[in-house]
């Protein structure tokens, strides 16, 4: 017998990398929920489930009584979802963002403490030995007091669907992977922002696939973000490209390789001579969704909260809604989660 049931609520292309981690976990899937019924079934039988197909969430909570509900719908249907799913008394991991507005994120989380239960939100990129790297290096102090945090990224992907209709494709879509990852790798929450989205020449997207951010984070440490979701040709990664500055030295990581450091070396003349260091990279068994899953389930045994837990995901959310405002506004704005 299965540890725990799911069930999923979202049959579309994201759904097909989370049913191989959920089969890894052993966890049952009591239901496949889409609106679509036939996008349901498909998946119960690519992936060969013994779930039910359904296009009625709290019915299919009632019927069903799942442990958890794991939430692939858009970022518009990610509240309606959400709630729904605490009211039945489950506990719920969600795809990115968390929602629409900060409005309604506020709401899950209040709801998610009411209810007593975990909302996770899975900001799949913390589940990276890298950046988990990255995230230890600077806290240790490697490279002395941090004060600057640069991430670049320029990618060129064509989707299709509701991201080339939505109003900020790049900030509300992608840079929270991004934002998200400043915090992680800084232990720093965001004070203000002055940002400036825009539309590329050539963009395929209906709404803003460009943007500047400047952060000013907690401790005086400054976050600047380039990111443009058309740009063709020299692409980053879908991680982007990061340089974090300290008193002391450098931490750099690009194209998805190991990140390295240069350290400040021997007395200091025109310029500081450096030497390179070594950033050890752990092992991680199981990473990007598979390991927001596993950080999940191991949540529900213990009763700890999660890395990604929504009251501190808000925080993350917070700063791609100010960054909108700032840029609507055009002046700096604070960010307030």
């Amino acid at each position: 017998m299965a540890e725990f049931r799911a069930v999923v609520v979202g049959a579309g292309r994201i759904s097909g990398v989370w049913f191989p981690a959920l089969a890894a976990e052993r966890v049952e899937v009591a239901a496949v929920v889409d609106l679509d019924l036939a996008a349901a079934r498909r998946r119960i039988a690519e992936f060969g489930l013994g779930a039910q197909a359904s296009t009625e969430l709290a019915r299919t909570l009632r019927r069903t009584r799942p442990d958890l509900v794991l939430d692939l719908t858009v970022p518009a249907a990610h509240c309606r979802v959400t709630l729904t799913a605490l009211a039945a008394g489950c506990h719920v991991l969600g795809e990115k963002p968390m929602a629409a507005s900060l409005g309604e994120a506020r709401r899950m989380v209040q709801a998610a403490g009411a209810a007593r239960r975990i909302y996770m939100v899975s900001q799949t990129r913390r589940w990276d030995a890298r950046h988990q790297a990255l995230r230890r290096a600077a806290a240790a102090g490697r490279i002395g007091r941090l004060s600057a945090v640069n991430c670049d990224y320029y990618m060129g992907p064509r989707f299709g669907g509701f991201r080339d209709r939505m109003a900020s494709p790049l900030l509300l879509d992608m840079a929270i992977h991004h934002f998200d990852l400043a915090r992680c790798f800084t232990g720093a929450d965001a004070v203000n922002v002055y940002a400036r989205e825009f539309n590329p020449a050539g963009s395929w997207y209906r709404g803003a696939a460009a943007a500047d951010c400047l952060f000013e984070l907690t401790g005086g440490v400054v976050f600047s973000y380039r990111g443009s979701w058309c740009a063709q040709g020299f692409p980053t990664s879908w991680n982007g490209s990061w340089r974090l500055v300290g008193e002391r030295g450098t931490l750099l990581y690009e194209a998805d390789r190991p990140p390295r450091a240069e350290l400040v070396s021997g007395r200091a003349g025109f310029t500081r001579r450096v030497r390179e260091a070594r950033v050890p990279v752990p092992a991680m068994e199981a990473t990007a969704w598979h390991g927001a899953l596993r950080e999940m389930l191991g949540c529900l045994r213990t009763g700890r909260r999660p890395q990604t837990d929504c009251r501190d995901n808000l925080k993350s959310l917070a700063m791609v809604f100010a960054a909108l405002e700032s840029s609507r506004r055009g002046r700096r704005v604070p960010v307030r989660a």
